[in-house]
């Protein structure tokens, strides 16, 4: 497949940009769904041990990829223990 991507590459080298793009996006896709898989405190891959992992997180913790308006080192606890 790759020797057939090269071969296309080299006889119209306009779509060399298309393959960059599309191999790029693919590769950002498996990367963010490697990071939600990994770090992510809804996923549970150890349920012997730590069942419930989400209650373990501080709410000065931050595990949003990105937030716009939130400062989450300022917030308190709001909640009891569990």
């Amino acid at each position: 497949m790759l020797r057939q991507i090269i071969g296309q590459a080299k006889k119209h080298p306009s779509l060399i940009p298309l393959f960059v793009f599309i191999g790029a996006g693919g590769t950002g896709a498996a990367l963010y769904v490697l990071r939600l898989a990994l770090f992510n405190p809804d996923v549970s891959w150890d349920r012997k041990n730590n069942p419930e992992p989400w209650n373990k997180l501080g709410p000065n913790e931050q595990y949003k990829f990105y937030s716009v308006n939130v400062d989450y080192s300022k917030l308190k606890k709001e909640g009891p223990d569990f």
